[in-house]
């Protein structure tokens, strides 16, 4: 690879927070492998970041993806650095561009938040009527499946600012009570002890991708595409692949409450579980198949999006404004 360290690698990444974070992670691998690399680090505040209100009007939270592939389709940067849950799943991705790498995979599991100073623990804790905030259509279903009684809004911005809001910090029109994030994007900003309830799987399933950061390239960049190969965890590649065929195959947007969670068990066997839910969370349909014969993710995950499209999963996503 005489491309590197010679050659300066730019990377494109939003301009928020705990993309910024991400990156310098990113970097911090990197340079194990290439310790002289120069690295120039271009930050995006994107069309879905300046945008408050629902994103479904914009065209889904593929915006906080699509500025930075265009940028390294023009060749503006060498590479990104993406949040694969954010990477729409019903469509390919743009023309000449590929994920090179997925780092090994953070704590997939959502987490409930509460006021500072709260001493409430549980989602049990919450009485009927109290306010619960989230970004994800998903956890929304999930919340009133089991407390239909609680009043599940949407909040956006950067996590930061959503915990400053839920704090009474950050001013908004509603008073919150709780708050349900990611434990890995806690982690990445270091405030990890904010969180009380730690949602199992079981509990509350993940988004397709969750806690996993997709390294994305141009085909054609062999030099980077090699540089960037060097970080990938193939465990995850095939656990996400899994999930993502199955995503792409359910055609849903941006306002389908979609989980999906693939495992590679002891023996190296995948297993992969797939929901698809109605917006308030009163119907779903789910599968969870393993033991594939050729143990293929890609055929496990078609073999998941056909079972959960037989139990009826294209009505609730039709059935769902978009």
């Amino acid at each position: 690879m005489t491309d590197f360290p010679a050659r300066t690698l730019r990377i494109g990444t939003r301009s928020s927070p705990m993309a910024l974070a991400q990156v310098e992670q990113v970097s911090a691998l990197l340079r194990k492998h290439e310790p002289e690399l120069k690295i120039d680090v271009v930050p995006v505040t994107t069309e879905a970041d300046k945008w408050q209100g629902d994103l479904a009007q914009l065209g889904g939270k593929g915006l906080y993806v699509k500025e930075i592939d265009t940028m390294l389709q023009r060749g503006d940067v060498d590479m990104a650095v993406h949040c694969v849950k954010d990477v729409p799943g019903d469509r390919p991705l743009p023309q000449g561009l590929i994920f090179a790498a997925y780092l090994l995979r953070d704590d997939v599991r959502d987490v409930l938040l509460f006021p500072e100073g709260s001493e409430r623990q549980t989602l049990a804790d919450l009485p009927p009527g109290a306010t619960v905030a989230t970004s994800a259509v998903r956890r929304k279903a999930q919340i009133n499946r089991v407390r239909p009684d609680l009043s599940v809004v949407r909040v956006r911005g950067a996590v930061g600012s959503r915990v400053e809001k839920l704090d009474g910090t950050r001013k908004i029109s509603t008073k919150l009570d709780a708050m349900v994030l990611a434990t890995s994007g806690l982690e990445r900003l270091g405030i990890a002890h904010r969180g009380r309830q730690v949602f199992s799987v079981d509990e509350m399933l993940p988004a397709v991708g969750a806690g996993t950061l997709g390294l994305e390239c141009r085909r054609d960049d062999a030099a980077v595409t090699g540089l960037l190969s060097q970080l990938n965890d193939e465990r995850t590649m095939t656990e996400i692949t899994a999930e993502r065929v199955m995503l792409h195959g359910l055609r849903g947007h941006c306002n389908s409450p979609i989980a999906g969670h693939c495992v590679t068990g002891p023996d190296g066997q995948l297993s992969l579980r797939g929901m698809v839910f109605s917006r308030d969370g009163s119907k779903f349909v789910h599968a969870h198949i393993w033991g594939e014969r050729d143990n293929d993710p890609a055929t496990l995950g078609t073999r998941v999006c056909a079972e959960l499209l037989r139990q009826g999963a294209r009505d609730i996503i039709e059935g769902i404004p978009h």
